[in-house]
Order: C-alpha cells, then sequence, then structure tokens
C-alpha cells in the first residue's frame, strides 16, 4: 500500500492490487481509522467515504485538488 503523501493528519496511498481489471486513477485518504476514496480523472470527485467528518472530507478533497498533479504522477509511475 504506496503511500504517496502524508498532509495535514492525512495519509494519501492506493492498494498494490487496485482490481481486474485495474480501476481508473484515484487516490484513498485516510485520517486515523477514517476513509474516503477520491476519483483523480476526468476531475476529482468522491467516490465513496467511510467516517469522515463533512470538514475533514471538504479538507482531504482539497488537499487531492492541490496535490492531484503529483498523486495522478505516482499512479502513473507505480502501474506502468
Amino acid at each position: 500500500m504506496p503511500v504517496v503523501l502524508r498532509e495535514e493528519g492525512f495519509r494519501f496511498f492506493f492498494y498494490s492490487n487496485e482490481g481486474d481489471p485495474r480501476e481508473p486513477p484515484h487516490i484513498h485518504a485516510r485520517q486515523g481509522d477514517d476513509e474516503a476514496k477520491f476519483w483523480l480523472t476526468p476531475t476529482v470527485s468522491l467516490a465513496y467515504n467511510d467516517g469522515l467528518t463533512a470538514k475533514a472530507l471538504n479538507k482531504a478533497q482539497k488537499l487531492v485538488e492541490l496535490h492531484r498533479s503529483e498523486l495522478e504522477r505516482a499512479w502513473n509511475d507505480y502501474f506502468a
């Protein structure tokens, strides 16, 4: 489970086995035991939320948007 970014109490990562066939580029954001998943393309959008408060979810999404190119690059480098 490669961790791509740690910022403001969040850990952003993806799982090594992302489905077969592989899902489109996305990132998981975890804070404590709570987790959300964001699609990275064509725009950043929420795939699911498992426990993050609205405030934490908004913060996580803003961080994904801010670091989108870095997160996409890490995804493509890992799965290429």
